[in-house]
C-alpha cells in the first residue's frame, strides 16, 4: 500500500480547507489580502501549521495579488510552493556492519511497533537484523519486542527488566558483530524531551556504544505520533539539540486528521522524513515520497480546481 492510498482519508481536514478557499477565491474576481487571510486562518486550523501556513499564502501574495486567476492557478502555485518545502530523504544506505539506529521518542509514538515493522523490512531485504531491548523499566516493552523479534525472524537481546539500558544496547552491538548481523535496531524506553535524567541515560547510552566504535549508532531516528500535528515540532527540536537526528519516522498518518503538518515540520527542521506508519500490519512502514504525500495533499483539490 503506497502512502497517498493509506493517508488519503487522514488529509481530508487538509484538502476540504483548501477546496473550499479555492473555491471562494476563484470565483470572487481578483484575488485580495482579505481571501488570503481567510486561506491562511483555514490551514491554520486544518493544522498545516502557522509556518507553513504563511510560507503558503506568501506564495500566492507575490504570485496571485491583484490576479483574476482560475482555481487550477491558485492551486498550481500552493502545489509549487508545497514542493519546494518538502524534500525527499537522501536514499537510506547502511554504511557498516553492523549498521547500528537508534529508535528514540517520547511514550506512545509507536516505538516498538515501527522497529519491528523496520525489521521486517530489512528481513525483507535479505538483511539479517537484531533487536535490542532497551525499554529496560517495563518487562512488557521487553516482552513486546521479543514477540516482533519472533514475527521478523530478527535475533534478539535483552536482559532483565530493570538493568542498565545502555549495557544492554552495548552487548547487542558485540553481539552483532559476532553474529554477522547487518543492522541492529536498538528499543528504547518512552520519554519526555524536558526529563533531563531521561535524556541523560540515552546520552549515556550513545557514549557506551561509542566504546566498541566512534560511528555508533549510525542513525539515530525519532519516532513522532502523526497525531500530535505542529505542537510536535518542539518536541523534534529539543530531541535534536541533545542527539543529532538523522531521519523522523511519522507513525499513525491513516487516522489522523493532522496530515498537513508534515508541511509545517519540513520548513521548520532540516531533519529527512525516513518513514511513515500508515497501517497497524507489519507490512504498513512504507518510505517517505514528497510526491505521493503531494498528490495525497491536494488530490480532490486538483479535480475540482478548474
Amino acid at each position: 500500500m503506497g502512502l497517498f492510498s493509506a493517508i488519503k482519508s487522514g488529509l481530508s481536514k487538509t484538502r476540504d480547507a483548501i477546496l473550499g478557499e479555492l473555491k471562494v477565491i476563484a470565483g470572487a474576481g481578483k484575488v485580495t489580502d482579505e481571501m488570503l487571510e481567510n486561506l491562511e486562518e483555514h490551514l491554520i486550523k486544518a493544522d498545516v501549521g502557522v509556518e507553513a501556513a504563511f510560507l503558503l499564502t506568501d506564495a500566492l501574495r507575490e504570485n496571485a495579488l491583484g490576479k483574476s486567476l482560475t482555481g487550477r492557478e491558485v492551486l498550481d502555485i500552493m502545489r509549487s510552493e508545497a514542493e519546494r518545502l518538502l524534500s525527499d530523504p537522501p536514499e537510506f544506505k547502511l554504511v557498516a556492519k553492523p549498521h547500528i539506529i537508534l529508535i528514540i521518542g517520547v511514550n506512545g509514538a509507536g516505538k516498538t511497533t515501527t522497529i519491528g515493522k523496520l525489521a521486517s523490512r530489512f528481513k525483507g531485504e535479505g538483511k539479517k537484523v537484531m533487536m535490542a531491548a532497551c525499554d529496560t523499566f517495563r518487562a512488557a516493552a521487553i516482552d513486546q519486542l521479543e514477540t516482533w523479534a519472533e514475527r521478523s525472524g530478527a535475533e534478539f537481546v535483552r536482559h532483565q527488566e530493570g538493568s542498565d539500558p545502555a549495557s544492554v544496547a552495548y552487548d547487542a552491538c558485540e553481539a552483532a558483530g559476532a553474529r554477522d548481523c547487518d543492522v541492529v535496531l536498538i528499543d528504547t524506553a518512552g520519554r519526555l524531551h524536558n526529563k533531563d535524567h531521561l535524556m541523560e541515560e540515552l546520552r549515556k547510552m550513545v557514549r557506551v556504544m561509542k566504546k566498541l566504535d566512534k560511528a555508533y549508532p549510525h542513525d539515530i531516528w525519532l519516532v513522532i505520533d502523526g497525531n500530535t500535528g505542529q505542537n510536535t515540532i518542539n518536541q523534534i527540536k529539543i530531541f535534536h539539540q541533545s542527539f543529532p537526528l538523522t531521519g523522523l519516522v511519522v507513525t499513525k498518518l491513516d487516522g489522523t486528521a493532522k496530515g498537513g503538518s508534515l508541511l509545517s515540520i519540513a520548513s521548520a527542521l532540516q531533519i529527512p522524513i525516513r518513514w511513515v506508519g500508515v497501517g497497524e500490519r507489519i507490512d504498513q512502514l512504507v518510505p517517505f515520497s514528497k510526491q505521493e504525500y503531494i498528490e495525497g495533499l491536494f488530490e480532490n483539490a486538483l479535480e475540482s480546481g478548474e
